[in-house]
């Protein structure tokens, strides 16, 4: 039995290459001094600007603002962490994101199931908060956690830990959905069930030793969770 469901949201409830390309070369456009400059800057975050399209390891992918603002300084000598960190908040706060599944309709079909709702991003709680107010959506969560809350940030579990105390929910009765192993080895460490989906940067085969299921996106989700319960 299942009674709620935490989600990540870059690559799970958004595509991540859809949402976060454009963001990647509006950073890149404001910090960079020329075109070598913005090459640097652009391998550093794992993003090619020829290919508009991120690398497997890409910080961007699970990294919180601060981390990918301090794998950024040593190349931009004239900020600091601090000010960097609000840049990269400031911009991720308007970028456009896009709906990995019409997000209204499928969200609506999970809380019909009676199931509670949470959001556990290692991206900064406003920008998060932003994106889902932007869709509509923000509303159908009873959770809204990022990397700032005060819970950490994965793969440790803390932000998912708290949305099961703070619901009043055991953690085996919860499932984590998220699109990168950091989102998986968050739920396997909070003692809950993982799902994986395909709309981020990584593969069937890298994520489905750490999930218990595989799905192409967030729609499938709810046949699931019905096919757990039934048997």
């Amino acid at each position: 039995m299942i009674d709620g469901i935490v989600f990540d949201k870059d690559g799970t409830l958004f595509d991540f290459r859809k949402s976060w390309g454009a963001w990647a070369e509006r950073l890149l456009a404001d910090l960079a001094t020329d075109d070598a400059h913005m090459r640097q800057l652009a391998a550093t975050i794992g993003f090619g600007p020829d290919t508009h399209d991120f690398t497997a390891d890409s910080p961007v992918i699970a990294a919180t603002a601060p981390e990918i603002a301090a794998c950024l300084l040593p190349f931009l000598p004239d900020r600091t962490l601090v000010g960097l960190t609000q840049t990269l908040n400031e911009l991720a706060e308007v970028a456009v994101m896009s709906e990995a599944v019409p997000l209204e309709a499928t969200l609506l079909a999970l809380k019909a199931r009676g199931l509670k709702l949470g959001l556990a991003t290692n991206d900064s709680e406003a920008p998060a908060r932003a994106h889902l107010a932007a869709h509509g959506v923000a509303g159908h969560f009873d959770y809204i956690a990022g990397c700032d809350s005060g819970h950490g940030a994965k793969p440790a579990p803390g932000m998912l830990l708290a949305f099961a105390r703070q619901l009043r929910l055991s953690p085996d009765r919860v499932v984590m959905v998220g699109d990168s192993r950091h989102d998986l080895a968050a739920g396997r460490a909070a003692g809950m069930r993982t799902v994986a989906v395909l709309t981020g940067v990584a593969g069937a085969q890298e994520l489905a030793p750490y999930a218990d299921a595989v799905l192409p996106d967030i729609g499938g989700l709810g046949s699931w969770i019905d096919r757990l319960s039934a048997g």
